[in-house]
């Protein structure tokens, strides 16, 4: 039997998102405030940056001191903006990832500063081409410099970066990353969305995921991991529902995934339409609840 939880890291897109939605339903939203008043921690876990995050739960009555593990882990900060952990990519290593890379599909490179110049491109029109409501949500923060190396002298650099396009090239570029001399120096971390036959390799410091992110959330907060509870709904968030002593996956993720959580003892939740985060929390909270009772 596990214990009740004190953590739990929940994913933005696919989890804690409808599908095509940019604002989580009413239930879900009074299920991370329930969840919060009953003392669990509750941290989103992104592979979106920052800024791109936190406007999304704003008007919640989410405490300012709610942990975001964004860029995939590479950044965690409070709701309220102060910074607890950050993961940097040496920007030499980025260079060789550009050269590498390039033929595969659009490459984005993220900076941890605000502003334009948070992420630099080198082909704006076939990003808008292929991931064309990402560019206009982030339209404001988006610096094209060509070739992309330039903005990856020494000493600059980035938190995160990524090349995206079709599934199966995406699998190509993953298959040649791990090949290449590049394999040790950088954290490869899929994400697809077979629908849209869209694909994201993200590119990562060392060992850095959204696994790593929770481990080093839960020491800080002196929880234990049996304590933890991780939700998602994709390869990048595998690692954290390794890492957490209770995994949940999401009802809607394709069904190699669901697979996967069956063997490995993870519970599967609601889709992401049918409030599955809302489902698993609001037993989450009468659990603690009827503890304290």
């Amino acid at each position: 039997m596990h214990p009740p939880i004190r953590l739990v890291a929940i994913d933005m897109d696919g989890t804690l998102l409808p599908t095509f939605a940019q604002e989580m339903s009413p239930r879900t939203a009074r299920a991370l405030k329930a969840a919060q008043d009953a003392g669990i921690t509750v941290a989103v876990a992104t592979g979106r940056r920052t800024a791109y995050t936190a406007p999304l739960l704003e008007g919640l009555g989410l405490r300012a001191d709610t942990p975001l593990l964004t860029s995939n882990g590479a950044v965690t900060r409070t709701l309220g903006g102060e910074r607890i952990d950050r993961a940097q990519m040496e920007a030499r290593v980025a260079r060789g990832l550009c050269g590498l890379l390039r033929p595969f599909g659009v490459m984005v490179f993220t900076f941890d500063k605000i502003g334009r110049g948070e992420l630099v491109l080198e082909e704006l029109e076939r990003a808008e081409g292929r991931i064309s409501l990402w560019v206009e949500a982030n339209r404001n923060a988006i610096e094209v410099v060509k070739p992309l190396e330039l903005a990856l002298a020494d000493g600059e650099n980035p938190i995160q970066g990524m090349v995206t396009g079709h599934l199966s090239r995406m699998r190509d570029a993953e298959r040649v990353l791990k090949a290449s001399e590049w394999s040790a120096s950088c954290e490869c971390i899929r994400t697809e969305y077979p629908a849209r036959d869209l694909s994201i390799v993200d590119l990562l410091p060392p060992g850095v995921s959204k696994g790593w992110a929770l481990q080093r959330l839960a020491a800080r907060l002196g929880v234990d991991r049996k304590e933890t509870m991780a939700i998602g709904d994709n390869w990048n968030d595998v690692d954290m529902l390794e890492w957490a002593g209770q995994g949940v996956m999401m009802g809607n993720a394709e069904a190699e995934l669901r697979t996967m959580a069956k063997t490995r003892g993870w519970k599967q939740a609601p889709r992401n339409d049918e409030d599955g985060v809302a489902v698993v929390l609001e037993a989450a909270v009468a659990e603690v609840v009827a503890l304290k009772a």
